[in-house]
């Protein structure tokens, strides 16, 4: 099939699109190529995939409209991936303006070309921020996501509510998924594995926030793309609710679209994180300790029952594996 994958030289655009093309489809990527970190490894990643034939590469923004429908028209996709977002809690903090402008209107044009012609499948991103201070784990799709403690979060929650309304209106079939901390080779610099790594290796100290105290499951870049495929395939239907073996009622609405969280596994203390990282490292790291920062939330990880009702998918994949892959990617990608 055609495949647009929006973001498709960033982290877990690239991975993605990498997994499309061994399938023998055909990737439009579509991504701005901003410099929100090193602009030298999104050209890295890029490079690898303009390496197929199946993939055609449009630089530009989501925000240029013109741009947009002009690629969308010309390829016409049938499944759609929408990956490029502003992503990052704390960067929101400096730089509220880009997370509107990305996040919000760059979706926005991309449902107005999706409502011009419609893809078999829209697939957005969201994240597990939207459950913003919810104290009941493991987050599921039915709980509320009205009090986002983040503007990241704010921006994607808009992205779902946007979402809905166009797959109600014009009955575009919509899955948004919910990213759970996903870490593995390519990874961003400003995440805390890349981080973390990055600074033990060169002898530096580390900040470790909340004192330690934070929890999260992580989850393995591959093991999400394997999520993704799978929802690919599995298009939401008008007025047709999903029941989910854990009891609790999944998220149905009379539109074709659901939300569904990509995530498994239980959370791991951030002390016992870099500790794993220490161990694959060979190396101990200094600990700076430090309160929470604001738009953190103390614990997410995902409840995955509705993925697997849907695909039969759960991810596996250990802190422990993913640690030790990325460390592997990490060493050889510094020494090239």
């Amino acid at each position: 099939m055609k495949f647009l994958v929006t973001g498709s030289a960033g982290f877990i655009g690239f991975h993605l699109t990498r997994r499309l093309l061994g399938e023998g489809h055909e990737v439009l990527g579509f991504d701005g190529m901003t410099p929100y970190y090193d602009v030298s490894l999104k050209q890295a990643r890029n490079a690898i995939l303009c390496e197929s034939q199946n993939y055609r590469f449009v630089e530009a923004m989501l925000e240029d409209k013109a741009a947009l429908d002009e690629a969308y028209e010309s390829f016409q996709p049938e499944v759609v991936v929408h990956l490029a977002a502003q992503a990052g809690v704390r960067y929101g903090l400096e730089h509220p303006d880009l997370y509107i402008s990305a996040n919000v209107v760059g979706t926005f044009n991309l449902l107005e070309a999706a409502r011009a012609h419609q893809p078999r499948h829209l697939l957005i991103a969201s994240t597990s921020s939207v459950y913003g201070g919810n104290e009941e784990v493991p987050f599921a799709e039915a709980e509320r996501t009205d009090f986002p403690v983040s503007l990241y979060a704010a921006t994607k929650k808009a992205c779902e509510a946007m979402s809905h309304s166009y797959a109600h209106l014009w009955k575009i079939p919509t899955t948004c998924f919910r990213f759970f901390t996903v870490y593995g080779s390519w990874g961003r610099p400003d995440m805390a594995l890349y981080k973390f790594v990055d600074l033990i290796e060169r002898g530096e100290p580390i900040e470790i926030y909340g004192m330690g105290r934070m929890r999260r499951a992580a989850t393995f870049v591959g093991d999400l793309v394997e999520g993704i495929w799978r929802l690919a395939d599995a298009v939401p239907e008008e007025g047709k609710p999903v029941a989910v073996p854990n009891g609790r009622d999944s998220l149905s609405t009379v539109a074709p679209w659901r939300a569904v969280n990509i995530g498994g596994g239980e959370p791991v203390p951030l002390l016992e994180f870099v500790e794993t990282i220490e161990r694959h490292l060979g190396k101990d790291a200094q600990k700076i300790m430090l309160p929470m920062q604001k738009g953190d939330v103390v614990e997410t990880y995902a409840d995955p029952a509705l993925l697997q009702a849907l695909t039969g998918y759960v991810p596996k994949t250990t802190i422990d594996e993913t640690v030790r892959e990325f460390v592997e990617w990490f060493r050889e990608y510094r020494r090239t």
